[in-house]
């Protein structure tokens, strides 16, 4: 989160990891000395990263095997949610996939949305789709998930999230219909 001191106007970076619990943080000014308080706002609609690990992204989650399942016997995203992943900087700018099915792996090769990345692992991250947001799951891939430039585990995207995977960032566009 970016601030800036009250009295003198430097601005300064707080770690979102370090102030999501609290309603306020305080903190002192290295320039002229003066604290400053500030009033964190969590909006309703925002993109949360979890920590610690909830269940859908710990190692024995059924969803989690990193093998991709028959498509055949895998679940559709129902036809009253619309989603999709929009790549919006990396090798395959300006390419859309439309997300098919209720869990989704990003990766390299061999995956449901297969991007061109040199940077990401085969299986990078797991997307599971809902009714109105996406769980995103790393799947220990080897250069990380990073949402807000911070590498997560685990994170819960809404409508017009953005997270990066190697040097691709991916927008998700989700709705009902």
């Amino acid at each position: 989160m970016n601030v800036a001191c009250s009295q003198c106007g430097a601005k300064y970076v707080l770690k979102d990891a370090e102030i999501v619990a609290h309603p306020k943080v305080q903190f002192t000014c290295p320039k002229c000395g003066k604290t400053t308080v500030v009033k964190i706002e969590q909006k309703v609609d925002a993109t949360i990263a979890m920590l610690p690990l909830p269940s859908f992204a710990r190692p024995t989650s059924s969803s989690s095997s990193g093998q991709k399942m028959d498509r055949a016997a895998r679940q559709r995203v129902p036809e009253s949610v619309s989603a999709e992943l929009n790549v919006i900087a990396g090798p395959d700018t300006g390419v859309t996939f439309k997300l098919e099915f209720v869990e989704v792996i990003v990766g390299r090769q061999g995956s449901d949305v297969e991007l061109s990345d040199p940077e990401i692992s085969r299986q990078h991250c797991l997307l599971e789709v809902k009714d109105n947001f996406i769980q995103l799951k790393d799947l220990d891939s080897t250069n990380g998930t990073f949402y807000e430039e911070e590498r997560v585990r685990a994170a819960m995207l809404r409508n017009g999230t953005e997270f990066r995977v190697g040097s691709t960032v991916l927008r998700v566009a989700i709705s009902a219909r």
